[in-house]
């Protein structure tokens, strides 16, 4: 069992920028595929960026792509999501992600969660 616990939301205007982070209870961070999700009110909770067990490969939604970058520190057990430019679009609660596979990029693939942490950003 792998407990995970974000941090870092909070409430920010346009274009400014937070680190999320996501602790997990276990030294064994290492041998998870890491990603982060979000969802908005009234919809579905959608991918926004994975990470390989290595940290040597990444991928992003498109909507992320250019602004966010997503990290890895297994020594420190954490994993981290770096918003640049926001967006009120970009407004939801955000979910950390576990996964024994290879990667975790859709909500199905996922084997552990975390609480979330909300995002708002305000225009």
């Amino acid at each position: 069992q792998v407990r995970l616990v974000e941090s870092g939301g909070g409430f920010v205007q346009a274009g400014d920028s937070l680190r999320l982070s996501c602790a997990a209870s276990r030294r064994t961070i290492g041998t998870y595929a890491m990603g982060w999700f979000r969802q908005a009110p009234g919809s579905e909770r959608e991918f926004v960026a994975a990470i390989s067990r290595s940290a040597l490969s990444k991928q992003y939604a498109d909507s992320a792509k250019g602004r966010f970058t997503i990290s890895r520190d297994n020594a420190k057990n954490t994993v981290y999501l770096q918003m640049d430019s926001l967006k009120p679009e970009d407004t939801a609660v955000y979910y950390c992600a576990a996964s024994a596979g290879d990667y975790v990029r859709t909500v199905g693939s996922a084997d552990y969660w975390g609480q979330g942490t909300q995002v708002t950003v305000s225009s």
